[in-house]
This record gives C-alpha cells, structure tokens and sequence, in this order.
C-alpha cells in the first residue's frame, strides 16, 4: 500500500552540496590519523574524533558543536579518562569510573558532547602515558579547526544559494 510507505528523507542542500560539505570533516579525521600514526600508535584514543567530525558535518551551528563544548567535553574527558587509568589501572573499573565522571563533568559544565563520553572509556582502558593526552590535545586542535572551516563552508554554499535566488526571482 502506498499509505505504508516510508517517506524519503529529503536532503539539505542538494547532492553536490552535501557532498562539498563532507569533504572537510574527512579530510580532518584523516589528517589526525596520519598524526596519531605518525607520533603514536594508540589509534583508538582518537576514534571517538571521528564522530566529532561528523557531529560537526551534520549541523555546525548545534550547541552540541560550539567550540567550548567540544573543548571541555572532549579535553575534560580525556584527562578523567588518563586520571582514572592512573588511579585504577586499565580494565572495566577504570573506563566505567571515566564515563561516569565525564557525564558528570558535561552535565555540570552544560558542555554535552556525546562522542567525549568513548574519548573516557577509550583512555580509561589503555591510556598508557600522559603523552598521549598532549597528542589527543593537538587532534582536537585540529577538530577545532574543522569547526571553522565547516561553518565557513556553510556560509559560503548557503550565501550561493540566496544569491543564486535572488537572480531567480
């Protein structure tokens, strides 16, 4: 039947728009990997950017993607991460305690940032040295980075667009 049809999910800005769009965030997540690659091998400490990355992509103007919340909720849970793996060592007791007090800490902070809360499972259970937290820090610079330049990019494609119905009408 017709009626029991899902409807289609229309896109925001057309194929090739969306497309230019995601072209910042993957090109970001690749330049952290070749960092974390280059300098350590502790890749999965950095996966949780990978979905910041695409948190940013989807909607750069949520709160979710300020820049303060990005900082405090992904920074702030590393540290807790690297804290309770010095605490309680590597294993379930340390990346539990990390999540718990990084929710805690978003919540306090009002700097949700669902993807900080793998960045404190992930140093919770293999953190290994405080390095470490200096290289997710830089990664995060770079994320940071991405912020703008995606919302730079918006604006431009969103600034095409009005033009380009202005000359319609």
């Amino acid at each position: 039947m017709a009626g029991d049809q899902l409807p289609s999910r229309r896109r925001r800005l057309g194929l090739g728009r969306e497309l230019l769009l995601a072209v910042a965030p993957t090109a970001t997540v690749l330049l952290v990997l070749a960092l974390v690659e280059a300098v350590s091998n502790q890749r999965l400490l950095f996966a949780s950017l990978a979905s910041s990355a695409f948190l940013i992509y989807l909607d750069p103007g949520h709160s979710v993607n300020q820049a303060r919340t990005l900082v405090l909720a992904q920074f702030g849970a590393a540290a807790i991460g690297l804290l309770s793996y010095l605490a309680l060592g590597p294993g379930y007791a340390s990346a539990g305690a990390a999540m718990i007090a990084t929710i805690v800490m978003m919540i306090v902070f009002d700097a949700m940032h669902p993807p900080a809360v793998a960045t404190a499972l992930s140093f919770g259970l293999r953190a290994g040295d405080a390095s470490n937290l200096l290289l997710f820090g830089l990664a995060l610079g770079v994320t940071i980075v991405l912020l703008g330049l995606q919302r730079l990019t918006q604006y431009l494609v969103l600034r095409s667009l009005s033009g380009r119905s202005g000359k319609d009408g």
